[in-house]
């Protein structure tokens, strides 16, 4: 079993979900983050004054799958993260040990 971890664009929720979605994905977590990478945020104008924005808002998804699923919904959430500009966000995979669905018991694959 795989951890997939992406950090997207908030914009791009929906066509990431729906992506999922169409290949089978069924549930995912999502949640609203703050963070920043090469882009190094950027500057506003407010009231007429400038400030530093230095934590961008962007949207993290967790999904646990199977291994052998793991490549074809990276590459999903990669084609349907992508605007072609600066901060589109990463993919991370990580190894998950155990699964457990608390309310049946469930084990591994069965528990997602």
């Amino acid at each position: 079993m795989k951890m997939i971890v992406a950090i997207i664009k908030p914009f791009r929720l929906d066509a990431v979900r729906e992506a999922l979605a169409e290949v089978g994905v069924s549930g995912m977590t999502v949640t609203e983050v703050r963070g920043f990478g090469r882009q190094k945020g950027h500057t506003e104008l407010y009231r007429g004054a400038e400030y530093v924005v230095d934590l961008l808002p962007k949207i993290k998804l967790e999904v646990a799958l199977p291994s052998e699923r793991v490549e074809q919904a990276v590459e999903v959430i990669a084609r349907a993260a992508k605007t072609g500009q600066i901060g589109d966000g990463k993919i991370f995979v990580y190894d998950l040990d155990q699964t457990v669905r608390i309310r049946t018991g469930e084990k591994g694959p069965d528990a997602v």
